[in-house]
C-alpha cells in the first residue's frame, strides 16, 4: 500500500484533488455545483474542515484544506459520499438533464467495477493530500487552483470564476466560507 498520499497530520495544510469518475463534466450545472457548495460549507460550520482555497472545475475540484481536530482524512470521506449520493439523486430526479441517461450508465458502469460501490461510484477514489510544508508551496498550490479556469480558457481573470476562492483573496465574498492564508 502507498504512503506517499495520506494525511499525516491533519491539522497542517493539505493540497487536494478529486475528480468525478471518467472525468464527466457534472459541474457545468449549477444545481449540482450548489450542492457541492452546501455540503463543503456544512463540513466547514459541523465537522472542523477549514478551507483555504478552493476551485469547483466542471469535472474535478481542487482544495487547500486542513482540520484542527485532526479528523480530515473521514471529513473528506464523508464529504464525497455526501456529494456523490446527493448528487446522483439531483441527476436522477432533473428532468431536464439531456445526459442523464449517459452519465448514469458511466456512473453505474464505475460502479460496477468496484466492490466497495453499491450501486454508482460518483468520484474517483483519491484525492493524492499534498502537506504543504512551506510559504512558497502554499503560494504555488494556491496559484494554481485560482488559475485552473484560466489555463481551460473558461474566463480571462481567476476572479470571474464563481466556483473558486480567487475573489476572497482580493475582497470579494465566495460561495465557500475561507479561511484565507496569510
Amino acid at each position: 500500500m502507498s504512503t506517499k498520499y495520506k494525511f499525516r497530520d491533519s491539522q497542517k495544510l493539505y493540497f487536494i484533488s478529486y475528480a468525478t469518475v471518467h472525468w464527466i463534466d457534472v459541474f457545468i450545472r449549477a444545481e449540482y455545483s450548489q450542492i457541492w457548495v452546501d455540503s463543503v460549507n456544512y463540513c466547514s460550520a459541523h465537522k472542523d474542515l477549514e478551507v483555504y482555497g478552493y476551485c469547483l472545475m466542471p469535472s474535478h475540484v481542487h482544495m487547500i484544506v486542513s482540520s484542527p481536530t485532526g479528523q480530515l482524512s473521514n471529513i473528506m470521506r464523508d464529504l464525497k459520499k455526501h456529494t456523490s449520493l446527493k448528487i446522483m439523486e439531483a441527476i436522477q430526479l432533473n428532468s431536464q438533464e439531456s445526459r442523464k441517461e449517459w452519465m448514469l450508465a458511466m456512473f453505474k458502469e464505475a460502479g460496477d467495477i468496484k466492490s466497495n460501490t453499491s450501486r454508482y461510484q460518483f468520484w474517483q477514489h483519491e484525492s493524492h493530500p499534498i502537506e504543504l510544508l512551506s510559504n512558497e508551496m502554499m503560494q504555488q498550490k494556491l496559484d494554481y487552483i485560482h488559475n485552473n479556469p484560466v489555463v481551460a480558457g473558461f474566463v480571462d481573470n481567476p476572479m470571474n470564476w464563481k466556483y473558486s476562492s480567487a475573489g476572497d483573496y482580493c475582497g470579494k465574498k465566495g460561495c465557500v466560507e475561507i479561511k484565507l492564508i496569510e
